[in-house]
């Protein structure tokens, strides 16, 4: 019996198919590359001891999160870092007085010197917040003050939203960070991983979304500032 040799072995995929099979084990493999070298990344990033400021800026916002924040924005302002401070995503119940409560030199600037938004619910929030605050007030330079963990995604969303103002990073370090690695400690390493996927997330929502893009809603409407003086 003759055996045609040109004929397809019935057992194997087509050649198309094998090499699409190829292409995409490939594509897989190189995004969980990029992925994991953009999460090492990320994590080295993060600083784990507080930095000094080397210069000062017009305006100084906080995104809140965390008592210490707060206290160590109005410390900045109270030092002359800053003409004025915006504290982004105060929760509806926080009066000013709970606020005076964290940071004692609070009452004494706050009549002068800042602003409370009580808008912001998100990272996008604040950056929305800051940005119409900032264009308001015409500064052209910010210190951001944040937590360590949440300062790139933090800086990613700020810078995309004022392209024109220059941004000085101020990290907040947790007890936690100082006092061990990141990876020693399951819950502060789950932290930094979903940190690490809100900012991936950002930064493709950015791809599609001009830079200094404006929310439609009105600015004046929206910002909360301090011209009473605290009961």
């Amino acid at each position: 019996m003759s055996h045609d040799l040109t004929a397809t072995d019935p057992t194997k995929p087509p050649i198309l198919v094998r090499a699409m099979r190829r292409t995409v084990i490939l594509a897989v493999l190189t995004a969980v590359l990029v992925f994991s070298a953009g999460f090492v990344w990320f994590a080295g990033s993060i600083a784990t001891r507080e930095t000094r400021l080397v210069r000062n800026a017009d305006g100084i916002v906080v995104l809140t999160g965390g008592s210490s924040r707060v206290d160590d924005a109005v410390e900045l302002l109270s030092r002359g870092h800053g003409k004025r401070l915006l504290i982004s995503g105060v929760h509806r119940m926080t009066s000013p007085r709970d606020l005076a409560r964290i940071s004692p030199k609070f009452e004494r600037l706050a009549e002068c010197c800042i602003d409370l938004d009580y808008f912001a619910v998100n990272t996008l929030g604040n950056a929305s917040e800051t940005q119409r605050w900032t264009r308001e007030q015409n500064f052209k330079s910010l210190i951001v003050v944040t937590s360590s963990y949440h300062m790139p995604r933090a800086m990613a969303e700020l810078s995309h939203k004022l392209p024109e103002v220059e941004l000085i990073p101020f990290p907040v370090v947790s007890e936690k960070l100082r006092e061990e690695p990141w990876w020693e400690s399951l819950p502060t390493a789950r932290l930094v991983a979903t940190e690490y996927i809100k900012f991936v997330v950002a930064k493709l929502r950015m791809q599609v979304e001009p830079p200094g893009a404006t929310p439609t809603e009105a600015s004046s409407s929206r910002m909360g500032a301090m011209a009473e003086p605290i009961p």
